[in-house]
């Protein structure tokens, strides 16, 4: 079976103008760009849109202006590109965070939480989590339980994302951040997380 790996993009929108990224939107995702009441979630939909275009720019080596993206209500936007029929890519956000996966030969399962110290996370657990993964929470250090909650927590995202229960699933250190990422395919080597900024084309 041939290599398979994934390329992980992170990107931190705080400080961007994103405006100047509107026309890169298809028509559809203009009407569903203008859709958002929050202006938050605005600019996480459009940042999302443009990093996913510069990682698949990136990996299938094209311009960005020659990929089109289809808008499908409830799922994931398709990119139609036949000569990578198993072209895979997952994006997930949280606060001005957002993270976009693409692989040549896989689909993928992305799923990225900040780090919050001051939810409840008894009350969380016992609502999102079964009775081992509850279990084995209350069996971990008190010091790591903020971070051992986020990763079961996006464990679990990055599973429904995929679906697909053989998934290999991989966890990255970020101060800030519980990261999964989740293949169809077995890595033979582990994605690098790369924190990179948007920029035109």
């Amino acid at each position: 079976m041939p290599d398979h790996t994934a390329s992980l993009f992170l990107v931190n929108i705080t400080d961007i103008d994103l405006a100047a990224y509107l026309p890169w939107l298809s028509k559809n995702e203009v009407l569903r760009y203008q859709r958002f009441v929050k202006r938050e979630r605005q600019r996480q939909f459009l940042a999302g849109r443009v990093l996913l275009r510069q990682s698949l720019s990136q990996l299938l080596d094209v311009p960005v202006s020659t990929l089109q993206l289809t808008e499908r209500p409830g799922n994931a936007p398709r990119l139609d590109f036949p000569a990578c029929p198993e072209l895979g890519f997952s994006l997930s956000h949280s606060g001005n965070w957002l993270a976009c996966a693409v692989s040549a030969d896989s689909r993928l399962g992305l799923d990225i939480e900040l780090l919050n110290p001051d939810r409840d996370f008894s009350a969380l657990a016992l609502q999102a989590f079964d009775a081992a993964e509850n279990a084995w929470l209350h069996q971990q250090d008190a010091g790591s339980r903020v971070r051992d909650f986020y990763q079961l927590w996006t464990s679990k995202e990055a599973h429904i994302k995929l679906n697909v229960a053989s998934a290999e699933c991989l966890h990255f250190q970020h101060p800030e951040l519980s990261i999964t990422l989740c293949s169809a395919r077995q890595f033979t080597s582990p994605p690098q997380l790369l924190h990179i900024g948007l920029s035109a084309e």
